[in-house]
């Protein structure tokens, strides 16, 4: 293709990313809104959790589903089939007046989540110049984080001053301006033919190679990690931190700055040294979700120990991405989607586990401890597949 040169790949992938910052924004903000949500739909912090944990699985089931029976039509036309029905979930948000509306509209969203990031990612990887694929999916990965350093500080704040309905008007907005920048900038010869019976057989078996279900394995359990602590962050940092609500959107805002900083770092360190860089950050990441349960009610301590933590632990996102693209790099379509599938099942894991803890009166503190056991099995995976990967590519140079 015509898009290898920094001039031009750049551009492309600039627009996914900006459609990758709306999509999820619309995933993570109701964890800034969950306080006046419950409280506006008489349901309690766990029942609104729900709320996170049916769209994570939304996204799990979904996406998969959709990415196979959508490979004949072409990969631009399919994302804006994908952003509209996008919207139109959002607006139904927005209108709703029950919790079980609400649920129903995120459902929908969350089924244009999924199929949307394995689009973005396969798209951004074909688009880079060889060596830079990692690089391509750490910019398709800061969507999500400026989600976070943005998108869901500001939706908080909206929805905090105007009411919650009013931050998915704001969402309708912004993804009608991703929209927009798609039809502008992405290429218009990203075409797929659709697969035959023995391609859809070779899609699933590269998703399904030992290999790559490990890296799913480690997707899952790293991201519960962090996803305890983003379900519940609002009322972790008021209730146990100590942070006034005025000032969450700012605590959240300097987290997701610190979030995208690991996340471009992530993506040199994985083009650098892949599983060396895995396991330092996980490693770290343990560390820290340790000291933050210790420090926890110590205000600035805490929001100090959360901005390094955000720091390394989404530095982590592109380079197991990086790894199950390369694994499957035969037939990447379905693979590429199971990497959200693989997020969004630690996503609604991690809301269900919180929301159970809380729940049972352990308090909001056992979340960084619930965090810490869930890495140390992310990290004894990667060590895992690290040994087996250095075993098979000495066995390939003996051959």
């Amino acid at each position: 293709m015509g898009f290898k040169t920094d001039a031009t790949w750049l551009m492309p992938v600039g627009a996914l990313f900006v459609a990758t910052f709306a999509v999820n924004t619309g995933e993570n903000i109701v964890a800034g809104l969950l306080p006046v949500i419950a409280a506006d739909l008489h349901v309690d912090i766990p029942t609104a959790g729900q709320l996170i944990t049916g769209y994570a699985l939304g996204v799990a089931i979904a996406g998969p589903a959709l990415a196979l029976v959508t490979t004949g039509i072409s990969r631009r036309l399919l994302l804006f089939i994908v952003m509209a029905a996008f919207i139109l979930g959002t607006v139904g948000c927005a209108l709703s007046t029950s919790y079980a509306m609400l649920l129903g509209a995120r459902l929908l969203t969350a089924a244009c989540n999924g199929l949307f990031f394995g689009i973005a990612v396969v798209i951004a990887t074909q688009l880079a110049p060889k060596g830079r694929e990692t690089s391509a999916v750490s910019l398709i990965v800061a969507g999500t984080t400026i989600a976070s350093i943005a998108g869901v500080p500001i939706g908080t704040a909206i929805g905090n001053a105007y009411g919650w309905h009013s931050a998915f008007w704001a969402l309708v907005l912004a993804s009608v301006g991703a929209a927009a920048i798609l039809a502008l900038l992405v290429p218009s010869d990203l075409k797929q033919e659709r697969l035959s019976k023995g391609q859809i057989r070779a899609e699933i078996a590269a998703a399904l190679r030992p290999m790559v279900m490990l890296s799913y394995m480690i997707i899952v359990f790293f991201s519960i990690g962090p996803f305890l602590l983003i379900a519940y962050m609002v009322p972790f940092l008021t209730e146990l931190v100590g942070v006034s609500m005025v000032y969450v959107p700012l605590a959240l805002f300097g987290m997701g700055i610190t979030g995208f900083v690991g996340n471009l770092a992530g993506g040199r360190l994985g083009d650098w040294k892949l599983f060396p860089s895995m396991i330092g950050i996980l490693v770290g990441w343990v560390c820290l979700s340790a000291l933050l349960a210790v420090v926890a009610t110590n205000t600035w301590l805490a929001l100090i120990v959360l901005g390094v933590m955000w720091c390394v632990g989404f530095s982590f996102v592109a380079p197991i991405q990086a790894q199950v693209l390369k694994e499957a790099s035969a037939a990447p379509n379905l693979a590429a989607t199971l990497i959200s599938t693989a997020f969004n099942i630690g996503l609604a894991s991690a809301a269900a586990i919180g929301g159970s803890a809380i729940a049972a009166g352990w308090g909001y503190r056992s979340l960084p401890w619930l965090d810490v056991i869930s890495e140390c099995i992310a990290l004894g995976a990667v060590l895992v597949l690290a040994t087996a990967k250095t075993r098979r590519n000495r066995a390939a140079v003996t051959l």
